[in-house]
C-alpha cells in the first residue's frame, strides 16, 4: 500500500531461495521507476526466503505487485506499511549500561510526547564496554536504517571511538555525548551532562514537533 502523500511503499515477499532472487525483484521495481530506500532479508530457510523492501513508487502499487506475482521464484508479495511511517525515526544510545538506561529514560519519556502528537521516533540501545566494541558499534551505525541521532553514553570513551565519532558525523549524522572523560566530547556535536537531559535534547533534535536546532544554540556543553 502506498502512504498517503508520500508514496512509500512497504512490499513483504516469500520468495524461493535460490542466486538471483534480488536481480529479478529489482528488474521489475525498476521498470516501474521504484526508488528502493532499504532491504532486509528477514528469514532465509532452504525452502524459502522472507524479504522486506521499503521503496519511494510515482503512482500506485496495484500494477507494480501484479508484475511482481508473475515472477516464477515469487511466492507471494504483501503490500504493508512501511518501517518509516511505523516506527519512524531512530535514535541510537551505546555505552555503559547504567548510563545508557538514564539516557534511554529521558529519550523515551520525551519521544512519548512527540509521538502523541504525531511523531513517529523509536529508541534503540546496546550497553557495550571497550574501545573496539564501542568503535565499532558507531561505526555500524551507518548502516542501520532512519538512524537519525547517535548518543553516547559513558565514563570514559577515546581513541578510535574519537575517530569513528569523526567519520560518522561526516556524513551528517547528528552525535550527542556525555560530559566524560576521554576525547569523544571534543568531537560531538553536542556534551549534556545530565543522562537524561541528554535523551531529551537528542529526541529534540530530530523532532519535526519540536522547535529545537542544535546549530542555533551559542554553546556546545552543558
Amino acid at each position: 500500500m502506498s502512504e498517503p502523500g508520500t508514496g512509500k511503499v512497504g512490499l513483504e515477499f516469500v520468495t524461493a531461495s535460490a542466486p538471483g532472487v534480488l536481480h529479478q525483484l529489482t528488474g521489475v521495481i525498476a521498470k516501474h521507476h521504484g526508488d528502493i530506500r532499504s532491504i532486509s532479508i528477514i528469514e532465509e530457510q532452504p525452502t524459502g526466503t522472507r524479504v522486506y523492501l521499503e521503496l519511494d513508487l510515482p503512482g500506485e502499487s496495484k500494477t507494480l505487485i501484479q508484475d511482481l506475482r508473475q515472477l516464477e521464484v515469487v511466492r507471494s508479495v504483501t503490500s504493508v506499511q512501511s518501517l518509516q511511517k511505523i516506527y519512524g525515526k531512530r535514535i541510537i544510545i551505546i555505552g555503559g549500561g547504567a548510563q545508557v538506561g538514564q539516557v534511554a529514560l529521558g529519550a523515551i519519556s520525551e519521544a512519548d510526547r512527540h509521538n502523541i502528537r504525531g511523531e513517529h521516533i523509536s529508541v534503540d540501545t546496546i550497553p557495550l564496554v571497550g574501545e573496539q566494541p564501542l568503535a565499532d558499534a558507531v561505526r555500524a551505525v551507518r548502516r542501520l536504517p532512519r538512524v537519525k541521532a547517535l548518543v553516547l553514553a559513558g565514563s570514559l570513551m577515546g581513541g578510535d571511538i574519537e575517530s569513528a565519532v569523526r567519520e560518522v558525523r561526516s556524513d551528517g549524522l547528528l552525535v550527542i555525548s556525555l560530559n566524560m572523560a576521554g576525547s569523544v566530547p571534543n568531537a560531538s556535536d553536542l556534551v549534556v551532562t545530565d543522562p537524561v537531559q541528554a535523551g531529551v535534547m537528542a529526541v529534540m533534535a530530530v523532532a519535526d514537533t519540536a522547535k529545537f536546532t542544535i546549530e542555533r544554540l551559542n554553546r556546545r556543553f552543558f
